[in-house]
């Protein structure tokens, strides 16, 4: 799977919405919504990176944790938007039910968004550590009366983290609905490609563009994984509790290493990083798919409104 060559290497990211693409540039996020007659919205915010208001952020292993947390809450912010955005573009809306019509009665539609928000974020963590922390450290631990190599019980671990991780991509891409939003995920991808190739932003220009792409959310997650398979090895344990502490403790370590890991892999092109980033470009196809044009389209605008007349944003 060769990647094409690149004229320049952007740090502009995004993350697909619910009809519509969210793009992160270093000053600027910019989301486009489709609506159902193939108009866009466009909504763009100031919203500057971590390093730009604390040095300390920019730090190498602190950058990576740092513009995670940061692009989870914008990511977040911006997805709520969209699921309601979808459903006022609904020709017949559903009817609130009684928890919909309490909150509007108690508070106001800025606060309800608020507290919308606070429980995805919340959801958003707590699910990810419950399903590839907990889950798999208490599946491990009924094994240890009958395997005693703590190395042999981080690879199992290991491979139940996996397991359900794929497992997880696997049954949403089955989904219709979320078919859609990995087909705005490639519209993502191509316009990204594109504008690194230096070429128009254009649907004709973006079309022939791959949609997988080595800085993709997905293969990061994925290379955590990894990462993490390969330092718990080497860590012994004598409780369940024990052992779901050390994991949380070296989550944001996980988190930074591979951050740095992806910086380099995504600046250079030669044999090992292309296999370093092999697996994370196969799991791509089961969560980015083939846009159409009105998703090319959500894109384009999406992602020429956060790109810097400076050059900033150069990865």
């Amino acid at each position: 799977m060769r990647e094409p060559a690149l004229r320049r290497m952007t740090s502009i990211g995004g993350q697909a919405l619910i009809e519509g693409i969210m793009m992160r540039g270093p000053e600027k996020v910019a989301a486009a919504f489709l609506k159902p007659d193939k108009t866009i919205d466009v909504v763009i915010k100031d919203a500057p990176l971590p390093a730009k208001k604390y040095k300390i952020l920019g730090l190498p292993l602190i950058r990576g944790v740092a513009n995670m947390i940061n692009s989870l809450s914008i990511g977040m912010k911006f997805l709520t938007e969209s699921a309601t955005r979808a459903e006022e573009y609904e020709e017949a809306p559903a009817e609130p039910d009684k928890l919909e019509m309490w909150l509007e009665k108690h508070f106001s539609k800025e606060t309800i968004d608020n507290i919308l928000i606070g429980v995805s974020m919340v959801l958003g963590i707590l699910l990810p550590i419950g399903l590839y922390i907990l889950l798999p450290s208490f599946l491990t631990s009924f094994l240890r009366p009958f395997i005693k190599s703590s190395l042999a019980l981080n690879l199992i671990e290991g491979v139940i983290k996996m397991g359900i991780f794929l497992l997880f991509l696997k049954c949403t891409s089955l989904m219709k609905d979320m078919q859609r939003v990995y087909a705005f995920h490639g519209a993502e991808h191509k316009s990204i490609y594109c504008y690194e190739k230096g070429l128009p932003l254009t649907v004709e220009n973006i079309h022939p563009q791959m949609r997988f792409h080595p800085r993709c959310g997905t293969s990061f997650l994925f290379v955590v994984l990894i990462v993490g398979i390969l330092v718990y090895s080497f860590i012994s344990w004598n409780s369940v509790w024990m052992r779901i502490l050390i994991r949380l403790i070296c989550l944001p370590i996980l988190v930074g290493v591979t951050y740095e890991i992806n910086r380099v892999v995504g600046r250079h092109d030669n044999a090992v990083t292309r296999i370093i980033r092999a697996p994370g470009l196969l799991v791509q196809r089961m969560t980015v798919f083939e846009p159409d044009d009105d998703m090319i389209r959500a894109a384009i605008e999406a992602v020429k409104p956060v790109i810097p007349d400076d050059g900033s944003d150069k990865w």
